[in-house]
C-alpha cells in the first residue's frame, strides 16, 4: 500500500489556493412540506434538470472522458444551454482513467476533466461528478465477447485472476450482472475488499478505490476556481452497484455491504475538502424496473442530508416484452416511489438516469415514453385529474436524462480492443443508442427528439415552497415533430376562461408560497416567444412579457437565446399562482381578467391556509 498511498498526493502546485475548510455548498438540502429539496443560499427551492455527459466516457477513443477536447465540451455545453435550458449535468469519469496503474494517479486525465467541467460551470450549470462503471470493467471481457464493460483498470482485473467470461443466453447487456460469473466474482471481490497482488505490491480492492477517489477529489478541488467548485453538486460514488451474488435479500445486502461503502466514501469526500457537498448514493439498479424489485436502500435507516437518494429508472418491461405505448400518468407510480423512498431516508431525491433507445426494437414509442417520464417528474398524478388532485402531486423531481452524446453515430471504437469489431453506430457501446442529440454534417449539435419533449417549462428557482407544478408540452408521438398530438394536462372545465385559454396550447401552472427570499425563475421554452406568452396569476396579467419590471423575461446565464421568466420577490408567507401560456395570438383583456379570477379562486380553495 505504500506506493498507492504515495500516489494520492497531487502533482505540482494547485491552480487555485484552497484552505482545508470546505466552504458551504451553493445548494443545500432543506425541508419543503414534508419532503426534502435543494435550496440555494437565498433559500430558493431549486429544480435541477439536464443530461448525462456522457456514455462516451466509456470509450477508449475518447480517452475515457465525455469529450475528445475542451472545445467539444464547450460546443456541447453551449448547445445544451441554448436548445434545452438545462441547468445541470452528470459528468462521467472512471476509475481506470484516474488510476491506470496501481502506483500512479493520472493527473493529466483529471486536468482534462476539470477543463471540460469548466465549460459547463462557466455557463451556469451545476455538475454532479459520477464515478461510472458498468459490469465492473472492460478488462473482464475478451476480444470476441458480445459485450463489454467499463470502470476498474486492467491491473485490478489481472490481480483478481477471474475465469473467462460468458453471459450465456443474454438479450441485454445488463444480464451479465446475473449470469456472468467473471463479472459477478469481480463485484464480490470489491464489496468484500479482497486483497489482490499488483506490480506495486498487495492491495485491498475497495481500499485502493477509495484511495484513488481521495486523490482525484483533492486534485479536482485544487484545479477548479472557487466559483467553479461551488457549482459542483457532489459525487456519485459508484454507478449502478450490483452485488455479484449474495445470501439473503437485496435490501439486506445494501445494509451490510453497500451503505458501509458509501459511509467510507463519505469520509473520503470530507478528507478531500468536499464535506459541504452530499454523496449521491444509488441503490441496487433493478429495484424499480418492474422485474426484480429488490433493494432501494429500504433497510438502511435514515441517511440524512449528507447523502442524496440517487435513483435510476428504465422501463424494463417496455424495453423487452411489453408492447404498450406510454401515455398520461404511465410513470406516476414509479416516480412517487422514488419520492417516498427519499422521504423515508430523510433526504432529497435525484433521478440521475432515465431514457429509452432512439433506434431499434420498440424505439417508435420512445418520444412519449420520455414525455411521460418528464410528466411524472413534474407531478405524480395524471394530467387528466391534476386540477382536482394538484395538492397530492408531490415534489418536483430533479434529474439528468441519459444521455447527451455529440458523437452519436460517429464513433470509431474498437470493441474490447478488437480491430475487427469497430463500433460506429449509436453510442458505440454494447449496441446502445440513447443519445438525444447528434452532430450534423455542418458541425452543429441538433436534437434527435422533438424539442418540445426536452426544452421544457420548469421552476428552476422558486422563492419559497412549491405547492404544485404541471406542464403541458404538446409533444408529438414521433421523432422530429412527426406523429400524433394529444393534450395530457386537461383544461379545467369548471374554469371556462382558463380552459379556453389553455386548450390546445402549451402551458404550465406553478403554485408556491413565498418566503420573500429573491426572484422566482422558470425556464421558458424556445417555443414560447416573449411577445406571444401570456402570464395570468394573482400578481396580474400580461400578454407579452417585458424585459424589465417585476415580471420580465431575461436570458439564461451563458446563453444568448434561451430565456427565463423572472418574477421578483414577493411578501413572505403569501400564496401565489402563475399560469404561463404559449398563446401566440391576441387574447382579449376581459378573458385574461376572468381567467385570473378563476385561477386565484382555485388556488385559494386548494392551497389557502
Amino acid at each position: 500500500m505504500a506506493a498507492l498511498a504515495a500516489a494520492t498526493v497531487p502533482a505540482g502546485p494547485p491552480a487555485w489556493a484552497a484552505d482545508d475548510t470546505a466552504a458551504p455548498s451553493a445548494l443545500v438540502i432543506a425541508p419543503e412540506a414534508g419532503d426534502w429539496v435543494f435550496r440555494d443560499r437565498a433559500g430558493r427551492r431549486i429544480t435541477l434538470r439536464g443530461f448525462n455527459v456522457s456514455g462516451s466516457a466509456k470509450l477508449y477513443e475518447n480517452g475515457l472522458l465525455p469529450f475528445r477536447s475542451t472545445a467539444d465540451a464547450a460546443r456541447s455545453a453551449q448547445a445544451m444551454r441554448d436548445l434545452t435550458g438545462a441547468n445541470a449535468i452528470r459528468f462521467l469519469i472512471t476509475w481506470e482513467g484516474v488510476q491506470p496503474a496501481p502506483d500512479r494517479i493520472d493527473h493529466a486525465y483529471l486536468d482534462r476533466a476539470a477543463a471540460q467541467i469548466r465549460q459547463f460551470t462557466d455557463r451556469g450549470f451545476h455538475v454532479l461528478l459520477d464515478y461510472h462503471q458498468d459490469l465492473y470493467s472492460a478488462h473482464l471481457f475478451h476480444e470476441d465477447s458480445w459485450y463489454t464493460g467499463d470502470g476498474a483498470p486492467a491491473w485490478v482485473v489481472e490481480g483478481g485472476g477471474y475465469p473467462r467470461e460468458s453471459c450465456g443466453i443474454c438479450i441485454m447487456w445488463g444480464q451479465n450482472m446475473m449470469t456472468n460469473e467473471a463479472v459477478r466474482a469481480a463485484a464480490r471481490d470489491f464489496w468484500n475488499n479482497r486483497e489482490i497482488r499488483t506490480p506495486a505490491g498487495p492491495v485491498k480492492v475497495q481500499d485502493a478505490y477509495l484511495a484513488q477517489a481521495r486523490a482525484a477529489l483533492t486534485h479536482l478541488r485544487q484545479r477548479l476556481a472557487p466559483e467553479q467548485f461551488d457549482a459542483i453538486l457532489g459525487v456519485d460514488p459508484f454507478n449502478e452497484p450490483f452485488d455479484g451474488g449474495r445470501d439473503g435479500t437485496g435490501a439486506e445486502w445494501e445494509k451490510t455491504h453497500l451503505m458501509p461503502f458509501y459511509e467510507r466514501f463519505r469520509g473520503v469526500m470530507d478528507e478531500a475538502g468536499w464535506s459541504g457537498k452530499p454523496a449521491f448514493v444509488e441503490p441496487l439498479p433493478f429495484w424499480n424496473v418492474g422485474f426484480f424489485e429488490e433493494g432501494g436502500l429500504s433497510q438502511v435507516g435514515r441517511i440524512g442530508t449528507r447523502y442524496v437518494f440517487n435513483s435510476h429508472f428504465y422501463d424494463g418491461a417496455r424495453m423487452t416484452i411489453d408492447p404498450r405505448p406510454a401515455g398520461d400518468g404511465t410513470y406516476d407510480d414509479v416516480m412517487n416511489e422514488i419520492r417516498a423512498r427519499a422521504r423515508d431516508l430523510g433526504t432529497a431525491a435525484f433521478l440521475s438516469e432515465y431514457g429509452n433507445r432512439m433506434s431499434g426494437t420498440g424505439s417508435s414509442r420512445t418520444p412519449w415514453m420520455i414525455r411521460a417520464m418528464y410528466q411524472a417528474q413534474d407531478h405524480g398524478v395524471p394530467g387528466r385529474s391534476w386540477w382536482t388532485d394538484a395538492a397530492s402531486g408531490g415534489t418536483v423531481l430533479s434529474s439528468t436524462h441519459w444521455h447527451w452524446d455529440i458523437y452519436s453515430g460517429r464513433h470509431h471504437e474498437l470493441m474490447n480492443g478488437n480491430p475487427g469489431k469497430v463500433r460506429t453506430e449509436g453510442d458505440g457501446w454494447n449496441d446502445e443508442d440513447f443519445s438525444v442529440v447528434r452532430t450534423d454534417d455542418s458541425g452543429g449539435v441538433v436534437l434527435r427528439l422533438d424539442r418540445r419533449v426536452l426544452d421544457r417549462l420548469y421552476p428552476a428557482a422558486v422563492a419559497g415552497d412549491v405547492l404544485a407544478f404541471a406542464y403541458e408540452d404538446l409533444a408529438r408521438s414521433g421523432f422530429a415533430g412527426e406523429g400524433a398530438q394529444a393534450q395530457w394536462l386537461a383544461s379545467p372545465q369548471n374554469m371556462p376562461n382558463v380552459a379556453a385559454l389553455t386548450r390546445g396550447r402549451q402551458f404550465g401552472v406553478l403554485v408556491w408560497r413565498s418566503t420573500g427570499s429573491g426572484p422566482t425563475e422558470l425556464h421558458l421554452p424556445g417555443s414560447f416567444a416573449p411577445s406571444g406568452t401570456v402570464l395570468v396569476g394573482d400578481l396580474g396579467t400580461h400578454h407579452g412579457l417585458p424585459t424589465s419590471g417585476p415580471v420580465r423575461v431575461a436570458l439564461e446565464e451563458g446563453s444568448a437565446t434561451a430565456r427565463r421568466l423572472v418574477i421578483d420577490r414577493t411578501p413572505p408567507g403569501s400564496l401565489h399562482v402563475a399560469l404561463i401560456v404559449n398563446a401566440a395570438t391576441d387574447v382579449p383583456a376581459d378573458r385574461l381578467a376572468a381567467a385570473r379570477a378563476e385561477l386565484t379562486a382555485w388556488a385559494n380553495s386548494r392551497f389557502g391556509s
